[in-house]
């Protein structure tokens, strides 16, 4: 039964979310504003392998990240004689939570930066203004909305990833039980009253979350 004062799931599942975010904001703004500008031989090919994730189960891409960060892994070998253990660790949920919330962020913010005039950003250039300045004072306040939605939708995929989670970082209670595992095990263990209050939890709170997003970008419009 859930008890009020254990909030691990609910905890960990957020601070996931919010790391994973993190690091998909830092790998996907600056890679989809590249790829919605740049031409090169093999676009196509890396642009695929970026949002596979999208398309793939969790089960598959839970699978091949343990094949990568287990023991017996190259990463996870690597890591294993520096000391460092990721598998079934919340750190190996932030992973998964990462790969699966990518695409989504890359995918919003391609056509985020792809909806940019860009006539003002060669105006900047022959003005001589850098392509980090163009990204940051032209670029970028342009597409924020579309980036925006690309965060809240990250954020949602990551709080409510499950299965790659499950297969490397497991369910060790107040560790890496995330609420959707949580969830899952309270229904196989015939605990209702659990699951009823966990999902309520994340619906009320991803609920809130969308709405503030809602509210705060109409208002940028007015």
């Amino acid at each position: 039964m859930f008890a009020l004062n254990d909030w691990s799931p609910v905890i960990i599942s957020l601070r996931v979310a919010i790391i994973a975010v993190v690091i998909v904001t830092c790998l996907g703004v600056p890679l989809a504003r590249f790829m919605a500008r740049g031409e090169f031989a093999g676009k196509d090919l890396v642009e695929s392998c970026i949002t596979l994730p999208l398309v793939l189960p969790p089960s598959v891409i839970g699978y091949g990240l343990l094949i990568l960060i287990g023991k017996n892994g190259m990463v996870g070998r690597a890591l294993a004689e520096a000391g460092i253990t990721i598998i079934f660790t919340w750190w190996s949920a932030v992973l998964a939570a990462t790969v699966v919330s990518l695409p989504l962020m890359y995918q919003s913010a391609k056509a985020a930066f792809k909806s940019v005039d860009v006539s003002f950003e060669k105006a900047a250039r022959t003005l001589g203004a850098s392509e980090l300045r163009i990204f940051f004072t032209i670029s970028l306040p342009l597409a924020w909305p579309g980036l925006l939605a690309g965060l809240v939708l990250a954020f949602a995929r990551a709080l409510g990833e499950f299965g790659a989670t499950l297969m490397v970082a497991g369910n060790i209670p107040g560790q890496t039980q995330t609420i959707p595992v949580a969830i899952f095990f309270a229904v196989d263990a015939g605990d209702n009253t659990t699951a009823r209050t966990l999902v309520a939890i994340v619906t009320v709170f991803s609920f809130l979350v969308i709405f503030w997003v809602n509210r705060w970008a109409r208002r940028q419009t007015y």
